[in-house]
């Protein structure tokens, strides 16, 4: 009979005693002239597992290819292992060798790494035991993600990537353009011609999906986005990504409470499937990176959110003490310093901030009685500050329209989304989740740059 290979996290589980079969990238390899060590990967678990290698078994010829890196799959005995941390290993019988790796030339080698470094080669980090344990969590929280709003009876919506619209208002958009940009057409005004564009218009990569996901909710009842956002801003900082993704619930008939409640569950929800799923991979990094994540992860599972007032919550950053970098006064927008003061230090929870001043947000949110503010809702995070953006959204087209007004917008390509307001209006909430935010706080990666395969940022787009 035909032995099989078997992933290794598989092989780590069973018994000893039967005849299998390892494919995997080394790496280590030691021992002496009589038998070898190898530790051997292959992606499927933070574990290696163990080759014994008699050199009697072995030939020389074979082995000296057996470098940190190289490629091989191993035909071998399980037994039960000596060794401390591992319950079993595999004693070679034959080994072939697929790919060699030039010690001189391959640039991990048992040493460790920092990140910055590792950045520098994204097409090989994802071989290191740091970034294998990130991005198999990346798939679980994926995963999970689809998981929860299936479950919850949502619908996956897909919105398009290219867009006329600039959802924020922020104006930093990639273009997306045919023309030939050595001999731009011009109109008649000296402007550019967009109608000999591909789409017959300017367009752009989007920065949210959101918009459309509102359509969406207002005939399907309750979607949700999961996809790339892109956005042109030159923020070469921990937390920003020029290229991104985003998760957009948009739920009719929800009211600003119903939208928290659900932030708050979905949230906990996704904590908790990685605790349940992805042991082996956190305890790697709570041991290796940040040994309070295992800690923080099941307090946010077991903690009721705070709710308060945006503000209040000035108030108490005000009545404090501390001196912030960026002065603190009603109408400001929050700054990740102020948000992690009031989560990490004042109330030690997550806080879900509310009531923002109308003037620092988004033209579609829900206006309240007061005239001044507007029914957001932020969920901040330990170490992360803002980690879902989110309101009721304003079903009034008199109220939106006076307010696109106010901020000068150009409604021209917004005719559609105002259609919602003008045929059949309900009321809506909606919340975006950036998903290598969450990330960030559930591997306890510092770097946002370090939480997704191949980052995009200003001046840098290898790989």
């Amino acid at each position: 009979m035909m032995v099989t290979r078997e992933r290794i996290v598989h092989l780590l589980a069973q018994e000893p005693g039967k005849e299998v079969v390892a494919k995997g990238w080394v790496r280590t390899k030691r021992g002496n002239k009589n038998v070898s060590f190898i530790a051997l990967n292959d992606g499927s678990t933070v574990n290696n597992i163990q080759i014994v290698c008699d050199a009697n078994v072995i030939s020389e010829e074979v082995m000296k290819d057996i470098t940190t890196g190289a490629c091989i799959a191993v035909k071998g005995d399980l037994v039960k292992s000596m060794g401390k941390g591992q319950n079993v290993e595999i004693q070679a019988k034959e080994i072939e060798v697929y790919g060699t790796a030039d010690p001189n030339s391959y640039p991990l080698q048992k040493k460790g790494h920092t990140v910055e470094f590792l950045r520098e080669i994204a097409h090989l980090r994802p071989r290191t035991n740091t970034f294998g344990a990130v991005l198999r969590i990346r798939h679980a929280m994926a995963f999970a993600i689809h998981k929860y709003f299936n479950d919850k009876g949502f619908y996956y919506l897909h919105t398009p990537l290219i867009t006329a619209s600039d959802c924020e208002g922020a104006g930093a958009m990639f273009q997306v353009t045919t023309l030939d940009l050595n001999n731009v057409p011009k109109n008649g005004e000296g402007k550019v011609d967009y109608t000999q564009d591909f789409f017959g218009r300017q367009t752009s990569l989007t920065v949210s999906g959101q918009l459309e996901g509102e359509l969406g909710a207002m005939a399907l009842g309750q979607i949700y986005t999961f996809g790339p956002t892109f956005r042109a801003e030159n923020s070469n900082t921990p937390r920003h990504l020029a290229e991104f993704w985003m998760i957009e619930p948009e739920m009719a008939f929800y009211e600003i409470e119903d939208n928290m409640d659900l932030a708050e569950d979905f949230i906990k929800s996704l904590v908790q499937y990685a605790l349940d799923n992805c042991a082996d991979d956190l305890q790697f990094l709570n041991n290796m990176y940040d040994n309070e994540l295992i800690e923080r992860l099941k307090g946010v599972v077991n903690t009721k959110f705070v709710r308060l007032p945006y503000t209040e919550g000035v108030k108490i950053l005000k009545e404090s003490g501390v001196k912030f970098e960026y002065p603190v006064d009603w109408g400001v927008d929050l700054q990740s310093e102020h948000e992690r003061y009031l989560v990490e230090k004042h109330f030690k929870k997550p806080v879900i901030l509310t009531d923002y001043p109308k003037e620092i947000k988004a033209f579609y949110m829900k206006q309240n009685d007061d005239g001044k503010t507007v029914r957001a809702m932020d969920v901040l995070f330990p170490k992360i500050g803002e980690i879902i953006g989110g309101s009721q959204r304003e079903e009034s087209l008199e109220k939106l329209e006076k307010r696109i007004a106010e901020l000068n917008m150009d409604t021209k390509n917004l005719w559609w989304y105002l259609d919602t307001r003008r045929f059949g209006s309900a009321p809506h909430s909606g919340f975006g989740l950036g998903f290598e935010r969450l990330l960030l706080f559930v591997t306890g990666m510092a770097n946002i740059r370090d939480v997704i395969p191949f980052p995009r940022t200003p001046k840098s787009a290898d790989f």
